[in-house]
């Protein structure tokens, strides 16, 4: 299948990647049409997609399954007037629907709008408001269902509210009940153009009201450098990204790369995460392909993974925050596997990795994927020296690089300040070593200006999590009149340690930071609380510990 989209489909060094890496584009890529029902023509009996939960089911698809399943929901979406470029937002958890209705609206060049069940009706009305949502599919959990009624009344755009699930509610329509009748599947006489807008996905909203990335057609291509390559999938291969569906990560991790590949789908449907329970499930199926961002693998290592038999477990990668240098370290002594890093953005996709071909050094994102001209830029707009910290940017020039957004939905001023005189602007700093490695060091809004120095969040954050004592941690800069701005600690405490709470430990950990890294970044300030807060896709919200401590002012 690679073949087919890219002139070259094996690279033995970076240089060979950069210098050859070139897609073929078809006129009209569409991803279920191209990749997915061509397996299903090319090899129907192999497995696509291993779906279990935690109440013990368990589903096994086929390409040629998929295709049939996929075929059956976009004819039934499109008995309910639903067709090219109608804006559709799913709510379905990790159901295994999600799969298939996802295919379905690529069949029919609707416009996915993945989002998470943890919306309140406040965020649902903004999405339907802000993107003219025409219809919503989501679980029957009895929450979101809820939230959802509460903002029909202020959702006038949205025609068709469809459940998936057991117990359905009325004033939604059952789909399990319903699809049976659909007619046999006609393909539309024309789906899209590559420019089409096939999926937006809302941002975290770490700093104000999300905003809409719009992605095109040719995003879903944009992802086979994600599975082949960074994922190192194959033929064989049982890949589980931990992800919900409502997350970016999702379609990273779950979807359009390692079907590319040819590999397996594994998805663990749960309630709550439990590191024993997802290790438990890893062993069970002999999952070969591991990505999960480095909150779960530091729930992992304090697990004892020798009571667990991981031996089909071949590779593993990490992406969604920086992988701080300790739990790499320390995975590796638990598996003997190096974790590969990658860098990327809602609004790309993978821009920056470790790939199978560069040996991984602990806590670097790795180097720039080649689909992509990076270049890290001082304030001023010129290019930083090695060793100096910069913007991450995508230099676009005349054309947009696969895989790259195609602005934010309706709101042209925030497109222009992030993209502006052929420079896509990542708000996202980092330096670049003499290897051509790069290493993260926050937001550009998170980075503490101290006594003249310049703090990367990112960097106290590392020296704290070779503690012992800190499962979490989040840095950020509080006011002061001397200083301008002095280092502030957020701790979340080891269960063992949280009797320790108190000066001691503080002074403790002020130290430890002093030995790890320049004694002018330890934080002057230490608080220890039960959890951070987050974003509804799982990352630090800073910006909420900031607002929380200027009030205190």
């Amino acid at each position: 299948m690679v073949e087919r989209f890219l002139k070259q489909t094996h690279f033995e060094s970076v240089e060979d990647y950069n210098e050859h890496l070139e897609f073929i584009i078809p006129e009209h890529f569409n991803f279920a049409y191209d990749v997915m029902d061509e397996w299903a023509k090319e090899a129907p009996e192999k497995l696509a997609l291993l779906w279990t939960n935690d109440q013990g089911v368990e589903i096994r698809a086929t390409f040629a399954q998929l295709k049939e399943q996929s075929d059956q929901a976009a004819s039934y979406l499109q008995t309910l007037g639903i067709g090219k470029g109608d804006p559709v937002m799913l709510i379905l958890k990790r159901r295994y629907e999600w799969w298939i209705v996802m295919l379905a609206l690529h069949k029919l060049g609707a416009v996915v709008i993945p989002a998470t069940h943890m919306l309140t009706k406040h965020d649902i009305v903004y999405r339907n408001t802000r993107a003219s949502v025409k219809a919503i599919i989501c679980v029957d959990d009895a929450y979101v269902t809820s939230q959802i009624e509460l903002a029909k009344s202020e959702s006038s755009s949205v025609e068709q509210y469809i459940a998936i699930g057991e117990n359905v509610p009325e004033g939604f329509r059952d789909y399990l009940k319903e699809i049976g009748t659909a007619p046999q599947f006609t393909k539309p006489a024309f789906v899209n153009n590559n420019e089409d807008t096939m999926l937006m996905y809302f941002t975290s909203g770490t700093s104000g009201e999300p905003k809409m990335v719009a992605h095109d057609f040719l995003y879903a291509m944009g992802h086979l450098t994600t599975g082949v390559f960074w994922h190192n999938l194959h033929d064989g291969s049982l890949h589980l990204t931990v992800a919900d569906t409502g997350w970016g990560k999702a379609v990273w991790g779950k979807f359009y790369g390692q079907w590319f590949a040819g590999a397996t789908v594994f998805v663990f449907d749960h309630e709550k995460f439990n590191a024993d329970t997802l290790l438990r499930q890893m062993e069970k199926y002999r999952v070969t392909s591991f990505c999960a961002p480095p909150t779960i693998y530091r729930f992992m290592i304090r697990e004892d993974l020798s009571k667990y038999d991981l031996s089909a477990l071949e590779y593993c990668t990490t992406a969604g925050e920086a992988l701080n240098p300790a739990v790499f370290e320390k995975f590796f002594e638990k598996t003997g596997i190096r974790m590969m890093e990658g860098f990327g953005q809602t609004e790309t996709t993978m821009t920056l990795g470790t790939f199978p071909w560069m040996k991984p050094k602990p806590g670097s994102m790795g180097m720039p994927n080649a689909q992509y001209d990076i270049d890290l830029l001082r304030a001023d707009g010129t290019p930083c020296e090695d060793g100096e910290k910069g913007e991450i940017v995508v230099r676009v020039g005349d054309r947009k690089p696969v895989g790259l957004f195609k602005g934010y939905y309706r709101d042209e001023e925030k497109t222009r300040e992030a993209w502006h005189d052929g420079i896509y602007h990542t708000g996202d700093m980092a330096w670049r070593d003499e290897d051509g490695y790069y290493w993260f060091e926050g937001r550009i809004d998170d980075v503490i200006k101290s006594s003249g120095y310049r703090i990367g969040p990112f960097e106290v954050e590392s020296a704290l999590m070779t503690h012992p004592a800190v499962v979490e941690c989040a840095i950020t800069g509080v006011p002061d009149d001397i200083r301008g701005m002095v280092v502030k600690a957020t701790v979340v405490l080891g269960k063992e340690w949280k009797d320790r709470a108190g000066d001691d430990l503080v002074k403790e950990l002020q130290q430890h930071v002093k030995k790890e890294t320049a004694p002018y970044k330890y934080p002057r300030i230490v608080e220890f609380v039960d959890e951070l807060p987050k974003t509804i896709s799982g990352k630090i919200r800073r910006v909420e510990i900031r607002q929380k401590d200027s009030e205190k002012k």
